[in-house]
């Protein structure tokens, strides 16, 4: 796949909004670019779509003290990165479908915020990447989203309660999503890694799992190394690019 490049630049943006399933997925999946739209003066807002219940290892623990962690620990990282509003629509973890309520609590956020820019998940599974970013969460909630961005927050005739509520029609410019390693857009992220590597710190209890251990930073600089190759940075990000 032929790849275009940010040539260190990138688009001018002034609102841009990541939904993603669970605490610390627009983290790893864009944190480094994410820090880049807000350098250059972007506002970003997040919006995690579960309560991150099933995040854990431990069955006995109760799910509203892993939620209440996970909640901090999100609000931590979009500190980190320079996000100063995260929207939590608390949906169970594990348990989301590409139905028409998420799809309207999607257009609600895209309504009330008025993005140029949206990312969000993949909305179809890849085979030929690793399973964790096939999880069901993150298939429901990309086609969800893209569903949301197209037609329907655009169109006054969808879910027209929300007119009621004032959340007028909103047309989104571009889609990115984050595309493992093959994905046709590459921003470089060289300024910024350092930066995502500690957003990525504050989710504690997802990188220090007990018995699940990994070094985290190691393999998210090869990553983003090997990404970087394609396009002659020292470190990138990969992205399918989709103009609305």
């Amino acid at each position: 796949m032929a790849s275009s490049r940010s040539n260190g630049k990138l688009p001018k943006f002034q609102k841009v909004l990541v939904v993603s399933a669970h605490p610390d997925d627009p983290d790893f999946g864009a944190g480094g670019s994410i820090a880049r739209l807000v350098d250059s003066g972007a506002e970003v807002v997040y919006v995690i779509v579960t309560d991150g219940s099933q995040g854990g290892e431990d069955p006995t623990q109760k799910d509203a003290e892993l939620v209440a962690i996970r909640e901090k620990e999100q609000r931590a990282a979009a500190r980190v990165l320079g996000v100063k509003k995260v929207e939590f629509l608390g949906y169970k973890d594990g348990h989301l479908a590409p139905d028409l309520k998420l799809r309207r609590d999607i257009v609600r956020m895209i309504r009330k915020h008025k993005p140029e820019l949206v990312i969000t998940h993949i909305p179809g599974r890849v085979l030929d990447a690793p399973m964790g970013g096939s999880h069901p969460d993150h298939l429901a909630v990309g086609e969800a989203t893209m569903a949301a961005v197209y037609p329907d927050s655009r169109n006054p005739r969808a879910f027209r309660s929300l007119l009621k509520q004032g959340f007028e029609p909103h047309e989104v410019k571009e889609v990115w999503i984050p595309f493992w390693t093959s994905g046709d857009y590459l921003v470089d992220i060289t300024p910024t890694l350092e930066k995502k590597i500690e957003a990525l710190r504050k989710h504690k209890s997802q990188i220090a799992k007990p018995g699940r251990e990994w070094d985290f930073e190691k393999f998210m600089r090869k990553r983003h190394r090997d990404v970087g190759k394609r396009g002659g940075y020292q470190y990138a990000e990969s992205f399918k690019r989709i103009t609305v």
